[in-house]
């Protein structure tokens, strides 16, 4: 199948469209799909029949002086996640010493129970049950 005769002309005439801001059939984006739609040919015409037109696209793109608003947008978003990331990091090696620290805690005292229980098992032991004290009623003034 060969090209159409004015496909060439048709693609120049959309890439000024798009560049400019006026896309008729597409939805103005810089890509070479977007540039395809816009001519009304197959986007094989840019990356196999014309390529001196699909670089001449994109040259005319990285010519612009802004970059596009998905782009600005997406590098915030970049940005904003590697933030978040180095955060959660920082948060999580916080986790992971507060972590260790109460394990050691909790198997300090583990060993200080079981040595309290050893020795008030023990016949000549030292440490005493201390007697519960009954709570007074409700109500009651216990300052008398």
């Amino acid at each position: 199948m060969s090209p159409a005769l004015n496909e060439r002309e048709r693609i120049r005439a959309a890439m000024d469209r798009i560049l400019t801001g006026t896309a008729l059939h597409s939805n103005g984006a810089l890509t070479i799909v977007a540039l395809a739609q816009e001519a009304q040919v197959p986007r094989n015409a840019l990356t196999q029949r014309h390529p001196d037109l699909k670089n001449d696209f994109y040259a005319a793109v990285r010519q612009r002086a802004q970059p596009a608003e998905a782009e600005v947008r997406l590098r915030k978003q970049v940005v904003k996640l590697k933030e978040l990331r180095a955060a959660d990091r920082q948060e999580l090696t916080e986790l992971r010493a507060d972590r260790e620290a109460l394990a050691r805690a909790v198997h300090q005292l583990a060993l200080e129970n079981r040595q309290l229980r050893q020795e008030l098992a023990a016949p000549t032991s030292v440490v005493r049950v201390l007697p519960t004290q009954p709570q007074p009623p409700a109500g009651t003034d216990i300052n008398r």
